[in-house]
């Protein structure tokens, strides 16, 4: 079993920036892939970005690659989500997620944190 509790959404202007952490308990990150999935109200989950940590393969959205950088620490076993430049579009709740191998399908991952909501104003 994993546990992932997510911090450090909030909102913000556009343009601005944020980091999200995902700090993992009850097994440690580097046996398994993972990363971040987004809500936005009447839309389905999407993922955002992912890292594998065997390998060290990262993957992001084409919506977010080259404003987001995914990171993470196998000693805190925590994954971080650096969002810059930020946009309205990027408003939604974000979720950590943990399962296998990287994969951009949410039905691939065992596990789910609890969201924190990011707000972008215009």
């Amino acid at each position: 079993q994993v546990q992932l509790v997510e911090s450090g959404g909030g909102l913000v202007q556009a343009g601005g920036s944020l980091r999200l952490s995902c700090a993992a308990s009850g097994r440690t990150f580097s046996s398994y892939a993972s990363g971040w999935f987004r809500q936005a109200p009447g839309k389905e989950r999407e993922f955002v970005a992912g890292i594998n940590w065997n390998d060290g393969r990262i993957a992001y959205a084409d919506s977010v690659k080259g404003r987001f950088i995914i990171s993470g620490d196998n000693a805190k076993n925590t994954v971080y989500l650096q969002m810059n430049n930020l946009k309205p579009d990027d408003t939604a709740v974000y979720y950590c997620i943990a399962g296998s191998s990287l994969n951009r399908a949410a039905g691939s991952y065992d596990y789910w944190g609890q969201g924190t909501q990011v707000t972008v104003s215009s």
